[in-house]
């Protein structure tokens, strides 16, 4: 039976029994309390709370889902982080014997699986045994096993601080946890009381990629036809570490293409990060087992085109899919090599240490462990983050030292939280002070408080437009650089002379030579376009809602400037800043990027004229 074929059998057999078929919500959920959709259950969160609002009493979805927990599990034979989940759901309709019910006839009959066992919530103290659902297995099949477990595996808790929850019973096939029952019987505050809810509700969660592998016969998920139909089999052959390898690539890669569809860039934040994290952990993985760069964008195809025909969504984004993807893979690719050369010098032993096609993985050598300040040196000048250092270091039989790490990695946040309170030394302009130079409501400029432009002399004002020109050529870099780089990108300071502009920026690692002239000519063909610079004074909040660029929020007071390069619909930069700036941006004149080099507090620095 293939996958296509459970799928539809799911949805069918649900349908018969009167459950509205709901579509995939998107991996990044509305409910707060998760950073990705984890479960089926999410999107149908509130009508659990609130059943006249749900689309209909009982309905049936196979959602996609994102769980990083298990992340360091990836490569064995059952753990994902990408996977999809078949879900009946029923809100204040049926209850646990018809769930029961339902749940034993798809596996028995549709299917045509053998139950193992199945296991119930025994009890605790102030929340009581579920002895009706035991009852129930017992009067479908009196011979069947039943085994009885604490609060630990068999009662759901919400995933936030508070929400419905209830004993579950789970069914096992070949050993292996294919079904999850949830009877949504209770409410558990922000205090973790647990009060029955006036209307209770059935969640259900069976993995489709472990119903692949019981029902397709197979010893491991990746075996299934939802990898062997993207991925050639030999990827998951060979020796231990390759067959790890292999899996993780599978994995990291499926999940990267199906973020990306959703919407998720690469970042240094949150959901962006784990999609870095995912990418640079792949990419270090297929180095390891040398799978070329050109193999895994084949692979990248192959899932858009095979998944595409249960997932539209992929095939709707797939130029996006391709580009973020290979942006993502380039920037990283240009400092692996160099960044592993720079490591090797300092650790000549991970090279001696190296294993090759067929060796087995070799326990740890005493002594032999990657420092935390060296590990530290690589994030911030290579970009390599901890997680793909430590995946180096272990396939190189060396240890870690994470603890040393997280150390230095606080250092340097004092550092730069520090540092970035001189963010406009030197030319006098703060982003929370108006003074030295400000541009006025009526577009002229005046110097400084009570200074105006007539009371200087014809040499200090060209001087102030050299500079004004230049503070605006800041703006215009620091956008075109986040454009390159990514969002993550923080400023850390700025300051301009009459003959260069200097900014100071967070970031982890060497800007290359190509990203800074496309930076640049991005920049300067906004100077072509001759675009307007305008400015508006709003409260803070709506300048942040607006997408201003800054920092330091908890510092900007409450009414603050948001200049803007562009029209108000189709900007090109937006910053909180107390200026100056020019009217359009043909007054700035051509940019040069002059240098770029990393600075103290693990800041990067780029020097610039404009002529």
């Amino acid at each position: 039976m293939t996958q296509k074929e459970i799928r539809e059998r799911f949805i069918k057999f649900f349908e018969s029994k009167g459950h509205a078929v709901v579509p995939s919500s998107s991996l990044l959920p509305t409910d707060p309390s998760v950073l990705f959709t984890t479960a089926g259950m999410q999107q149908f969160k509130p009508y659990y709370i609130n059943p006249a609002e749900a689309p209909d009493k009982n309905v049936v979805s196979i959602q996609k889902c994102l769980r990083t927990s298990d992340i360091d599990e990836v490569g064995d034979d059952s753990h994902l982080t990408f996977f999809e989940m078949l879900g009946n759901f029923s809100f204040g309709d049926y209850w646990k014997k018809e769930a029961i019910e339902y749940a034993h006839e798809f596996i028995t009959k549709e299917m045509g699986l053998t139950i193992d066992y199945v296991s119930v919530f025994q009890g605790e103290e102030g929340v009581p045994a579920d002895e009706e659902s035991e009852k129930i297995w017992q009067s479908i099949d009196p011979a069947l096993k039943i085994k009885r477990a604490g609060r630990e595996d068999n009662f759901w808790g919400p995933t936030g601080e508070e929400g419905p929850c209830g004993p579950t019973t789970e069914i096992y096939v070949n050993d292996l946890e294919v079904w999850n029952i949830v009877f949504n019987e209770y409410y558990q505050s922000a205090d973790k009381q647990l009060k029955p809810l006036a209307i209770k509700g059935i969640d259900t969660g069976m993995g489709l990629e472990r119903l692949a592998m019981v029902v397709q016969n197979k010893s491991n998920i990746f075996e299934t036809d939802l990898f062997s139909n993207v991925f050639s089999f030999a990827l998951f052959a060979g020796a231990p570490d390759e067959l790890k390898s292999g899996r993780i690539i599978a994995d990291h890669l499926r999940a990267s293409v199906f973020l990306i569809a959703d919407g998720v860039q690469p970042s240094n934040k949150e959901r962006g990060y784990i999609l870095r994290k995912l990418i640079r952990r792949l990419l270090v993985h297929s180095k390891n087992i040398q799978i070329p760069t050109s193999v895994i964008a084949d692979f990248m195809q192959k899932i858009i085109i095979e998944y595409g025909k249960s997932h539209s969504e992929l095939i709707d984004n797939q130029q996006s899919i391709i580009n973020e993807f290979t942006k993502e893979v380039t920037k990283f690719l240009l400092t692996l090599d160099k960044g592993l050369e720079e490591f090797y010098k300092k650790y000549p032993g991970l090279k001696a240490q190296e294993l090759v096609p067929g060796q087995s993985v070799k326990p740890f050598v005493v002594g032999q462990k990657i420092s935390g300040k060296d590990a530290f040196d690589l994030y911030q000048s290579y970009g390599f983050p901890p997680e793909v250092i430590k995946e180096i270091a272990e396939n190189h039989l060396y240890e870690f030292d994470e603890e040393g790490f997280n150390k230095e990695m606080e250092i340097h946040k004092n550092i730069s939280r520090a540092g970035v309170e001189k963010k406009f030394g030197g030319h006098g302009i703060h982003p929370h002070t108006i003074t030295n130079e400000v541009g006025s409501a009526e577009g002229n400029r005046s110097f400084g408080v009570g200074v105006k432009e007539a009371d200087l002399s014809v040499e200090r004002r060209e001087e102030m437009k050299k500079k004004t020109r230049l503070h605006t050529a800041t703006h215009l870099l620091d956008a075109a650089l986040r454009k390159v780089l990514g969002q993550e990108l923080a400023q850390a300071g700025a300051d301009i002379t009459v003959e260069r502009l200097r900014f100071d920026f967070n970031f982890p690692r060497k800007i290359t030579p190509e990203e800074l002239k496309q930076a640049e000519d991005m920049a300067n063909e906004i100077v072509k376009k001759d675009l307007p610079v305008t400015f508006k004074e709003v409260d803070l909040q709506e300048a942040l809602d607006s997408g201003a660029a800054g920092i330091f929020k908890a510092k900007y007071p409450p009414r603050v400037k948001v200049y803007t390069v562009g029209e108000d619909n189709n900007w090109f930069s937006r910053e909180i800043c107390a200026g100056p700036h020019v009217t359009h941006t043909g007054e700035i004149g051509h940019i040069t990027i002059t240098k770029e080099e990393s600075v103290s507090g693990g800041n990067r620095r780029i020097r610039a004229t404009v002529e």
